[in-house]
């Protein structure tokens, strides 16, 4: 803790929507109680808690919003329950005086309507706060991501390496500003901790199924990105979801090395 709070927050819009086939008493089994504090907000109000205070949220998945940095206040003051993006969640450690988020894929650039260009992307260049994440999601234009944010100044280091390969599939490389070296200044900073290639989805015929559900959702007036990653989930029977959880894990655990 800083002081009377967190040193970073998690998000929460993956472990709501994202992860299909992972229920309420493995997700408490892998996430530690020192995995850190993860945000909400409930009926306007912003809330800070451990997974076990969390998971009563999560049971109501299906009739709670999505709050990104643009949506947050409208929210707050019209007294909405919802998960937070990644934005969101960095919006609200703007609030609090906190400097880091932690998140999973991101957003990024892409064809999703009402999200050319996700909030994630406006939120890690305006707002005082780093951003950990694994990669841009894959179904998004990565290349263009990475584009935007370092011609807006945004450092974008990966843990290990200077090039981001993906999230949940193998891409080609694209150069970031370089490897991590412990800078301190945690303004326009976006870490990638990306997935250990071994470790990734090896049939690529799963993004175009998911792109196209993600579509589908979209169209008929509903979240794209849940639709798009349960679809992925259904055709890697869960593994997907093993590994977005695996992953937001060890990217709160580095979280935690910064901290200190």
């Amino acid at each position: 803790m800083i002081g009377n709070k967190p040193p970073f927050l998690i998000e929460t819009a993956l472990l709501t929507h994202g992860l299909r086939s992972m229920d309420d008493q493995l997700l408490i089994e892998k996430w530690s109680p020192d995995t850190g504090c993860l945000t909400w907000v409930e009926k306007g109000i912003i809330r800070l808690g451990n997974i076990i205070e969390y998971i009563p949220f999560r049971n109501r998945s299906a009739e709670l919003i999505r709050i990104d940095c643009f949506t947050l206040e409208e929210a707050l003051a019209e007294g909405l329950s919802g998960a937070l993006t990644a934005s969101g969640t960095m919006s609200v450690c703007a609030k609090l005086g906190i400097s880091l988020a932690v998140t999973c894929g991101m957003g990024g650039i892409g064809d999703i309507r009402d999200e050319l260009i996700s909030p994630d992307l406006p939120a890690l260049n305006d707002l005082p706060v780093a951003l950990i994440a694994t990669s841009p999601k894959d179904m998004l234009d990565i290349q263009s991501t990475i584009t935007w944010l370092i011609d807006k100044g945004v450092r974008v280091y990966g843990r290990y390496t200077s090039s981001c390969t993906g999230f949940m599939f193998k891409h080609d490389p694209i150069s970031v500003t370089g490897v991590y070296g412990g800078e301190q200044s945690h303004k326009k900073m976006l870490l990638l901790n990306e997935i250990p290639i071994e470790k990734r989805l090896s049939d690529t015929s799963i993004l175009p199924r998911a792109i196209a559900a993600g579509k589908e959702a979209e169209a008929q007036g509903r979240y794209y990105h849940p639709a798009a990653n349960n679809m992925i989930d259904l055709l890697s029977e869960g593994k997907s979801s093993c590994l977005q959880l695996d992953s937001i894990i060890a990217n709160a655990k580095w979280a935690q090395l910064l901290s200190y």
